[in-house]
């Protein structure tokens, strides 16, 4: 069985302009290992895994790019359009995100009305 792509099963996405053209989202999806996770034993110690390094990755993507604003605020940044882009990949991972969370809200509601 082949392992399922983190990205490219997410179709609420597409309607975001310029998600295309972002490597930060790869970056995510590189950085969660599903080969090495499946060899693993338990389904939830997996999945716990790949949302922390997903969560950590955003949170990184966040730290990068408030050092290029103060980089820019101080002058010291020598192209301003890093600090553009590093602020889209922050803004796209916050986003996917929260709905990522949104969307485990909802099943988990789901699954509580189900048992009522």
């Amino acid at each position: 069985m082949s392992p399922i792509s983190p990205i490219g099963g997410i179709s609420g996405f597409s309607g975001i302009n310029g998600l295309s053209g972002v490597s930060g989202l790869s970056k995510i999806a590189d950085s969660l290992d599903f080969d090495e996770a499946a060899k693993t034993a338990s389904p939830n110690t997996d999945f716990a895994r790949m949302l922390s390094k997903g969560l950590e990755s955003v949170q990184a993507s966040q730290d990068k790019a408030s050092d290029l604003a103060v980089q820019v605020a101080n002058g010291t940044l020598q192209d301003p359009a890093q600090y553009t882009m590093a602020a889209n990949e922050a803004s796209l991972g916050l986003q996917m995100t929260l709905a990522v969370r949104n969307k485990a809200v909802e099943a988990f509601q789901e699954i509580m009305r189900m048992q009522a």
